[in-house]
């Protein structure tokens, strides 16, 4: 069994900064791509950035420039560096995770969100 854990996400006053952390634990082989997508009330849930094993990333057209997404291999953590925040980033932030647990069997784990609230 493999869980995604996150956490720091919070309430922040527009112009701000947040950063979450997601945590991986459980049967891991190996971890390939992570992320973190993300659902405001009423909309559908949505990529915000992903980031493979060996660093290459990629954003949302929303976030560039103002979000980074790092992680660190050895931990099993994939983090949101989020700079700049705009009311309309408010929404529950999920976790995702490609997780090797065996050789050659995989599955996509998704943590139980954080919400973020940015007030204008």
């Amino acid at each position: 069994q493999v869980q995604l854990v996150e956490s720091g996400g919070g309430l922040v006053q527009a112009g701000g900064s947040l950063r979450l952390s997601c945590a991986a634990s459980g049967s891991i082989f190996s971890i390939n791509a992570m992320g973190w997508y993300r659902q405001a009330p009423g909309k559908q849930r949505e990529l915000v950035a992903t980031i493979t094993r060996s660093g290459i990333t990629n954003y949302a057209d929303s976030v560039k420039g103002r979000f980074t997404i790092s992680r660190d291999n050895a931990k099993n953590m994939v983090y949101l560096q989020m700079n700049s925040l705009k009311p309309e980033d408010t929404a529950v932030y999920y976790c995702n995770a490609d997780v090797q647990y065996e050789p050659r069997r995989y599955l996509e784990v998704w943590g139980q969100g954080t919400l973020v609230t940015v007030s204008s």
